[in-house]
């Protein structure tokens, strides 16, 4: 009977384990860049770290475009310009 709790809170804990800080994210993006030889406080180091953002950034956008027909399912073509989802004009 209370293996139910248990193991809802172990899930949870397990989920939450997964997210990072934004503290944690600048570390790894800046040993990162410093892996590729980029020295701190120059100006290509900081264009690493920007483009280290925006990959992740993409990254996101792809996941979340590749994911909205399978949520939202496929839009429906009224015209020649016009379409709409679940009815939604």
């Amino acid at each position: 009977m209370r293996i139910v709790p248990v193991a809802s809170l172990l899930a949870i804990a397990i989920t939450l384990s997964a997210c990072q800080t934004a503290e944690q994210i600048r570390a790894a993006d800046e040993a990162k860049c410093s892996s590729y030889g980029f020295k701190r406080g120059t100006q290509n180091f900081g264009n690493c770290l920007m483009n280290q953002d925006l990959s992740r950034r993409a990254d996101q956008r792809a996941f979340m475009e590749s994911n909205d027909d399978f949520f939202w399912g496929p839009p429906y073509v009224i015209g020649p310009r016009y379409y709409h989802r679940r009815g939604y004009w």
